[in-house]
């Protein structure tokens, strides 16, 4: 989250219920993946909810290191992979698997790229105001390619997909992420992911709406 340790934290909590529900309506492993983003949001909120708390406390200093590329991983490694892939396996029309397995593809590239630099780039995190700045390292043009394949792999998956309701999932990605690129674009790696949790939201009233209704067009 973008404010503060407790807006992280009451995130964090708000999101580990909307997943209890989530995936308690799954109705089968298939959907366990979507299910659990919510989940996996609450994780990456806790996290950055820990790096607010080590910056802020010389006490905790030991933690920043760890709680940051954690919370990194999740940003930059996890979802170009996770959201492609779960909606992947929830398709059954073969022509648009096609279609998201190539997507997910790309992820995994985005994945790997971004998850290299993490490791061979100068990162650190500061508070920056009432944000956390993630330094990733020099600008450069493999990184804004990367950073538009990101936007693909986590938006169209969901509006490629012929599961009812879930083009409204890659809407809300989308829109997120233009507003928070424009409204904050220097702390883009923590706004974006406050807005992408208030998207699971979405998660909940496709799995919890549909239930056992089918939800293939």
């Amino acid at each position: 989250m973008c404010f503060s340790a407790t807006a992280s934290f009451s995130s964090g909590i708000a999101l580990t219920l909307i997943g209890i529900v989530t995936v308690q309506s799954s109705r089968s492993r298939l959907y366990g993946l979507f299910a659990s983003i919510p989940f996996l949001l609450a994780i990456q909120q806790y996290t950055e909810g820990v790096l607010w708390l080590a910056l802020s406390d010389p006490v905790l200093a030991d933690w920043q290191s760890p709680a940051m590329f954690l919370y990194l991983f999740f940003a930059q490694v996890l979802w170009p992979v996770w959201v492609p892939l779960s909606i992947f396996l929830l398709e059954k029309e073969q022509r648009r698997r096609k279609i998201l397995y190539a997507l997910l593809i790309v992820g995994a590239g985005v994945s790997v790229y971004l998850g290299y630099r993490l490791f061979v780039k100068n990162i650190f995190a500061e508070i920056a105001g009432y944000h956390i700045y993630y330094h990733v390292g020099p600008i450069s043009f493999p990184l804004h390619v990367s950073a538009m394949l990101y936007f693909l792999v986590t938006v169209l998956p969901a509006l490629i997909s012929s599961v009812r309701k879930i083009w409204l999932f890659g809407v809300a990605i989308g829109l997120s992420y233009i507003i928070a690129n424009l409204m904050y674009e220097r702390y883009i790696l923590s706004v974006w992911c406050f807005f992408a949790a208030l998207v699971s939201i979405i998660v909940f009233a496709i799995m919890f709406l549909h239930g056992k209704q089918k939800v293939f067009i």
